[in-house]
């Protein structure tokens, strides 16, 4: 399979319109690849690398990464796919999530071939004639057609109007910057036609709109979220991320091999007529899916040890301690042991080691924690669980 067919075919729900992308891409031309991210939660999960891996093969064959950091928009909520109005962020919150992620979204998008765009170099600047002559180039009627909105009008729920104008903020992102293709989840299909739209109507040629699955969590049911701590974010733990990818149902390896990595056609047919004759094991794939998965988002000896580690620790039940080491003169003694394990990137955010506490999933010494402590209280040589799967010794 060439670099344009795996372009078009792995990890891909719709091209609108599919024939007009080919054309453009058989031009030649640098094309401005739009993303644009709503930086209301600081991390990444595997179902946002789903389209940032669509950006980085198109970075490769010449193309330019647009990506747009939506702090304007942020703070109102993107309504996509909601029952309820969502609350507003401050602009302290949305910068803080923005730094986060920018700094994990170069984990898998080349740096050098993307151009990063603030939302707040222009709406920084609108004014309330901007606003009129915006929402004038579309109709109340249009927007209740879209099946979010549709659904909690006929349920008579709240719609606010600032839920209106997020579409119409995102659709000009496209004019201000002149998008060529914009990606996003098939959730995002509404507001990326509004911004073909919208450019026609500014006299712009319309970008194509590049839909890319949701993939499921791990519970193999529901999309991909932290919200339903059902997610495998790209800075965890390598030995968290092998394990999680081990506990997926069987039913999910598919799609997960089509859409994360670049484990060859024939493999890949191979789960899927194994699975469904019966005369396969399974776990051989999910091993591979998990090396592959932590490989690309750490390193091959990571992902070596990460294997090595499940074997012993789930396969043999023979738990072992990595030693983790800590320079004891940068510590402050006032510091939770959150704050400890979050700067060693042991976990991806205080909120994640919160989590665990309340599943009763942090143990220091063999002995349940039901509170974050002072690092005052940690020794050289405690060792600390961290769910079924994270284990370290402390080493100053």
């Amino acid at each position: 399979m060439n670099n344009i067919e795996k372009i078009l075919t792995r990890g891909v729900e719709e091209i609108i319109p599919r024939n007009e992308f080919i054309s453009n891409l058989n031009k030649n031309h640098n094309l401005r690849l739009k993303m644009g991210f709503d930086p209301s939660a600081p991390d990444i999960h595997l179902g946002h690398a789903v389209g940032l891996r669509k950006l980085r093969q198109l970075q490769d064959l010449g193309h330019t990464v647009v990506l747009i950091v939506a702090d304007w928009t942020a703070q109102i909520g993107d309504p996509s796919g909601r029952s309820e109005t969502r609350p507003m962020l401050t602009y302290e919150e949305v910068k803080y999530n923005a730094e986060t992620y920018l700094k994990q979204f170069f984990k898998i998008v080349n740096k050098s071939k993307t151009e990063i765009r603030w939302q707040s170099e222009w709406y920084g600047k609108f004014k309330l004639e901007n606003i009129i002559s915006l929402t004038s180039k579309f109709t109340i009627a249009q927007f209740l057609a879209r099946e979010d909105f549709a659904k909690r009008y006929n349920a008579n729920q709240p719609i606010t109007i600032t839920e209106l104008l997020y579409p119409l903020l995102q659709a000009y992102d496209s004019v201000v910057i002149n998008s060529n293709v914009e990606f996003g989840g098939t959730d995002q299909k509404f507001n990326l036609l509004v911004g073909r739209d919208l450019q026609q109507k500014e006299g712009q040629s319309p970008q194509q709109c590049f839909l890319v699955p949701l993939i499921p969590g791990t519970d193999g049911k529901r999309k991909m979220s932290k919200s339903l701590n059902n997610y495998i974010g790209i800075t965890e733990h390598p030995n968290e991320i092998y394990g999680k990818i081990m506990s997926i149902p069987d039913h999910i390896i598919e799609i997960y091999m089509r859409c994360l990595t670049d484990i060859e056609d024939h493999i890949i047919q191979e789960l899927k007529n194994g699975l469904n004759s019966n005369n396969i094991n399974p776990m051989d794939y999910k091993k591979l899916l998990a090396h592959e998965i932590v490989k690309q988002f750490h390193t091959q000896n990571e992902a070596n040890l990460s294997e090595k580690n499940f074997k012993e620790s789930v396969q043999e039940k023979n738990v072992k301690f990595e030693k983790i080491k800590f320079e004891i003169n940068k510590l402050n003694s006032k510091e939770k042991l959150s704050k400890m394990l979050f700067n060693k990137n042991i976990i991806t955010s205080t909120s994640e080691f919160k989590r665990l506490i309340k599943q009763n999933g942090v143990k220091l010494n063999g002995k349940t924690l039901s509170e974050d402590i002072s690092i005052s209280e940690i020794k050289n040589g405690y060792q600390i669980s961290l769910g079924k799967r994270k284990n370290i010794e402390i080493n100053f």
